[in-house]
């Protein structure tokens, strides 16, 4: 029996996705400019919109470049001395850092070298490292998956703009929630991050979706692009239902899936969503489950809201993922089944 090419994982990268052509090429072909506009971008989505899938993605192309190094951070760890480890255990860096004379044994790093004084501050001894990557024509990418709002991120961030300053061969791609992007930046130190490219990850082609479908699947395209528009080209719901149809029995009848298709998105993701807004973004999402498409307006008087105070929840839905605005005046909800299922919430309050 085949493997289920879908998964439900988070993080994990799927045998079955679709790339984001357009937005990885945007980056790479910056990055690999020889003046590029920008060493930082960020990859900012909704939960399970593909953030750590396409940060992969981009990942594996720049492994494919000689003089580019890779390396991917943690961010719940101390990042500057994680980043010395990782550039020093590369056998082609290492050799280059000992010829320079680098000792850092101090952090456990590499071993003694002859005539040489340990190096005693990490940012020196970082500053040194990128002096001789330039030198070697290399130039390093960090990726950090899922950045927070703690110590270790902003003194990394911070760290990382002097390194910019000096002109070193360095680029940053880090992900992360509109949330934890917003907190941020907005520390009084790092706020040249307002600056740095925010990449909001779209939904995916609901043409590509079908075709996916129908190619891994072995449906109709008719009821592939009856699946595809499910998604709303939303990635994870891709995956539940291409891995729920997998499973079935009778792959032509939709109606057998349906209940565990919303279950998992609920349990999986939406009451997460749900738990992280404020009360009056409930309630205008609340007004949003009613319809396809409402008018701002008619939410305002719903809720007794001033244009201002609307425009306040509006922009912050947005910036989440959770409603679209592709219509003036009106807005809508992004996430597949999620009126469905905020519906049966909210009754379940009443």
């Amino acid at each position: 029996m085949k493997k289920n090419p879908f998964t439900l994982s988070f993080g994990k990268e799927p045998t079955q996705f679709i790339s984001r052509l357009a937005q990885t090429n945007e980056i790479i072909e910056n990055f690999t400019d020889e003046s590029p506009v920008n060493q930082i971008c960020m990859l900012t989505g909704i939960r399970g919109s593909g953030k750590t899938v396409m940060l992969t993605s981009l990942a594996k192309e720049f492994k494919k470049y000689d003089d580019w190094v890779v390396v991917e951070l943690n961010p719940m760890k101390d990042m500057l001395l994680s980043l010395a480890a990782k550039l020093y255990s590369i056998k082609e860096l290492s050799s280059i850092f000992i010829k320079a004379k680098l000792n850092l044994t101090v952090f456990g790093i590499g071993v003694s070298i002859d005539n040489s004084l340990p190096i005693s501050d990490i940012e020196t001894a970082l500053d040194k490292m990128l002096e001789e990557l330039g030198k070697h024509n290399k130039k390093l990418l960090i990726l950090v998956d899922e950045i927070v709002n703690n110590e270790y991120v902003r003194i990394f961030s911070s760290t990382f703009q002097i390194f910019l300053r000096q002109n070193y061969p360095i680029f940053l791609i880090m992900t992360g929630l509109y949330g934890n992007i917003y907190d941020l930046q907005n520390e009084s130190s790092l706020t040249f991050l307002y600056r740095a490219p925010k990449v909001m990850l779209e939904p995916l082609n609901i043409n590509a979706i079908a075709k996916m479908y129908n190619q891994t699947l072995g449906i109709s395209f008719e009821k592939s692009m009856k699946m595809a528009v499910l998604t709303k080209g939303y990635p994870f719901a891709f995956q539940v239902l291409g891995y729920l149809c997998w499973n079935s029995e009778n792959k032509d009848d939709l109606n057998d899936i349906m209940p565990k298709y919303d279950q998992y998105l609920e349990e999986y993701v939406y009451e997460k969503i749900w738990s992280e807004l404020s009360e009056t973004d409930r309630r205008v999402v609340g007004e949003l489950s009613q319809k396809d498409e409402v008018k701002i307006k008619e939410i305002r008087d719903e809720l007794n809201m001033n244009s201002s105070e609307m425009s306040v929840y509006k922009s912050r839905l947005l910036k989440k993922g959770i409603i679209s605005s592709t219509k003036y005046g009106y807005i809508s909800l992004t996430l597949p089944r999620f009126a469905e299922i905020v519906q049966n919430w909210m009754m379940g309050e009443e």
